[in-house]
């Protein structure tokens, strides 16, 4: 948590959510507050935009943000400072939402941070072709490996994932990255 406070935070976050959408006096009430609805974001409910990313409702769709997030965001996290890393991950979890409103029907309800989750492979993208500097080549390969058999994986999937969210994140994210990045000097 000291070497990490902002991707520990998300993750206290994401189970404390977690624990009280399944296990909480008001379940159904903070899950459909939180969820990202099409319908009430055109209502005017705004927040949705954001509440979606800290919200799971399965067990392994929680571990599995999760852990992508302890694996993949704590580089990230030491290269832009906290309070860039954050920007970044919520701009681009923002972006997936926005996307997901704008381009899918207004009955449709999502939750999860794979939108965000993206983004921050959106960022590593950016960096590994334009501040090549912060990896290595073996960590440029794991890395496109594994956002390979992501993206390979959400088009496999069943149909509960947000493909639009992913593909959008990952977009998102690249476009925040050389704002994030303008004032990170180069490494040498």
């Amino acid at each position: 948590m000291r070497l990490y406070p902002i991707v520990s935070m998300i993750v206290a976050i994401q189970l404390i959510v977690f624990l009280l959408i399944n296990f909480g006096p008001y379940q159904y009430s903070l899950f459909h507050l939180m969820a990202g609805s099409n319908y009430y974001i055109r209502e005017g409910e705004y927040w949705r935009f954001v509440t979606p990313i800290f919200t799971h409702q399965g067990f392994l769709h929680l571990l599995f943000n999760s852990f992508s997030l302890v694996l993949f965001a704590p580089a990230l996290e030491r290269i832009l400072g906290k309070v860039k890393f954050l920007i970044g991950y919520l701009g681009a979890g923002i972006i997936a939402d926005i996307a997901t409103y704008l381009m899918l029907p207004l009955d449709y309800v999502h939750i999860g941070a794979s939108g965000a989750i993206f983004g921050l492979f959106g960022i590593y993208l950016y960096l590994m072709y334009s501040r090549k500097e912060y990896f290595s080549r073996a960590d440029s390969q794991i890395l496109l490996i594994f956002l390979i058999i992501n993206l390979g994986s959400t088009f496999i999937s069943n149909e509960s994932i947000n493909v639009l969210g992913h593909l959008f994140g990952l977009v998102g994210g690249a476009a925040l990255a050389p704002l994030l990045m303008a004032f990170v000097p180069r490494r040498r």
